[in-house]
């Protein structure tokens, strides 16, 4: 089983947001689950790679040959799938997931969660996605989604494919279930 995460190519102003991202790179090993992540070696992205690679975990890098040429590649992923296009790079992370998780990030975090969420919508997949909800920074989100969802644009059973939790463990019990430490 996989986690692909969407975050930041930088690590933000509030030291939560690299905690988390360690810690998520702790307990992903600790529960025998892999990572896929944009394959950058900046920002959360970085963080939580570094953490699961200490650990011996699994992980897999999808990144555009353009961030490769920019020197942006994690040079300690063994696995690092080089792709052309950002579109390539969503397709491909999403077919090597088993389940969706974005941490603090700006726009790219931001476009890749919500095709996620939409593909599911959609039926593409059926897939779970959660938001990390760090310091309550998705917490302005939530309410543009909530209002969506109250002016009709966002049916009530899509607004439930979206799981929130503001830590790690709580955030993986609800993605994989399975998993959960006892």
């Amino acid at each position: 089983m996989r986690l692909c995460v969407f975050c930041g190519s930088y690590t933000g102003n509030n030291p939560e947001f690299a905690e988390h991202a360690r810690c998520l790179g702790l307990s992903l090993v600790q529960r025998g689950l892999g990572l896929v992540f944009g394959g950058g070696h900046i920002g959360l992205m970085g963080v939580v790679a570094d953490a699961v690679l200490a650990g011996g975990g699994e992980v897999i890098g999808v990144i555009p040959r353009a961030l490769v040429d920019r020197e942006l590649a994690h040079s300690g992923v063994a696995d690092m799938r080089i792709v052309g296009t950002m579109h390539e790079r969503k397709a491909l992370m999403a077919d090597q997931s088993d389940a969706f998780l974005a941490l603090p990030g700006g726009f790219g975090t931001a476009d890749e969660v919500f095709e996620m969420l939409t593909w599911a919508q959609l039926k593409i997949h059926a897939k779970p996605i959660g938001f990390l909800n760090s310091s309550g920074y998705f917490d302005p989100l939530f309410a543009w989604i909530d209002r969506a969802v109250a002016d009709g644009f966002i049916q009530a059973k899509h607004r439930a494919l979206v799981r929130v939790q503001p830590d790690v463990e709580p955030m993986l019990d609800a993605l994989f279930p399975a998993t959960a430490v006892k």
